[in-house]
């Protein structure tokens, strides 16, 4: 298994995205084209994949955000999605250890990120990784398209 940014669209990751959204969410839509091109495009936004050497199969996601405020440079991890059959070999481990190294090389001082209640292999994933959990409230603001 290796990890790596993606950086041009390839029909494989639209496939992966298909097959993995719903392990996520089961309200989530895949991504279209066209919005994965411009994920990949934006340039401080790191889209990395979990591939299996030999197949090239794409076993695993992250989207890494970096961001700019008056206080910092933050990172922010959203959609982290191991493939269920996957599961138990690392690879969420080796890419939330991808995106703090990139983070690191892009000046970040801090990355947030949250996770489900329910999402217990995940919560402890995190916390193995060096997070903590902060008392704060998070606030959407939705249906704005």
């Amino acid at each position: 298994m290796k990890i790596t940014e993606i950086k041009q669209y390839d029909d494989r990751l639209a496939a992966a995205f298909e097959r993995l959204i719903p392990q996520l969410s089961q309200t989530a839509k895949a991504p279209s084209r066209a919005h994965l091109e411009r994920i990949i495009s934006a340039p401080d936004t790191h889209l990395l994949i979990a591939e299996e050497e030999d197949s090239g199969a794409i076993i695993g996601v992250l989207t890494l955000v970096i961001y700019d405020i008056p206080t910092t440079r933050r990172g922010w991890i959203e959609d982290v999605i191991v493939d269920a059959s996957q599961r138990g070999r690392h690879i969420g481990l080796a890419l939330v250890e991808k995106a703090i190294e990139t983070a690191k090389e892009c000046g970040v001082s801090q990355i947030n990120l949250t996770s489900n209640p329910r999402r217990t292999a995940a919560r402890n994933l995190y916390r193995r990784c060096g997070f903590t959990e902060v008392d704060t409230t998070l606030f959407r603001l939705t249906q704005l398209t």
